[in-house]
């Protein structure tokens, strides 16, 4: 990962590639594109700042890969990708990953449903958590479904306090424009 992140500006209203070429989204105004990557197939974006508002996208997670970078202190390897995973695990593997990635014990799922990213069938769960010495909760929203065997995850973090009310209603409007253009498979796998 970058020592530091650099920003780009997010043009709006118009199709955007993200994290990689088999996803596309049209962001409102305002986005900012991050060159820090939580994985080498993500990519984060925000508005007011990481702190404030965290919009990151997973896509073409295959077989045995992690969501994200391993932390340098961490003890254990993050729980891994697996294509056969139901929805419920899918939500699983997210909580489990963001309980070592944000080393919280506070960590809890909301409500579990079915949704679709772009056509594709998958699930929609909120969350809420509280980083250990920040003193300040934050509620969560991700889909995800699961595409030729590979993970697609959107997911959006932001302060309980106003940021995540004001900005997920936006939220759910990219997420309606999202197009997934899934590698396409050759042979074996």
């Amino acid at each position: 990962m970058p020592l530091k992140a650099e920003w780009t500006a997010l043009v709006s209203n118009e199709q955007l590639p993200v994290a990689g070429k088999s996803m596309k989204v049209q962001p409102m105004a305002g986005w900012n594109r991050s060159s820090a990557k939580p994985s080498s197939r993500s990519e984060r974006w925000t508005r007011d700042g990481l702190a404030l508002n965290e919009l990151t996208f997973f896509a073409d997670v295959r077989d045995g890969e992690a969501l994200y970078y391993k932390p340098l202190m961490a003890e254990k390897d993050l729980p891994k990708f697996r294509s056969a995973m139901l929805p419920t695990e899918i939500v699983e593997l997210f909580e489990n990953s963001n309980r070592m990635i944000l080393a919280s014990s506070v960590f809890t799922i909301g409500k579990v449903e079915p949704a679709s990213l772009g056509i594709h069938s998958g699930v929609r769960f909120t969350y809420e958590y509280a980083a250990p010495d920040e003193g300040l909760s934050r509620k969560g929203e991700g889909v995800a479904a699961v595409v030729d065997g590979r993970l697609y995850l959107v997911n959006f973090v932001a302060p309980a306090i106003h940021y995540f009310d004001r900005d997920i209603s936006e939220i759910r409007q990219m997420i309606s424009t999202l197009q997934l253009r899934p590698p396409k498979r050759t042979g074996g796998r």
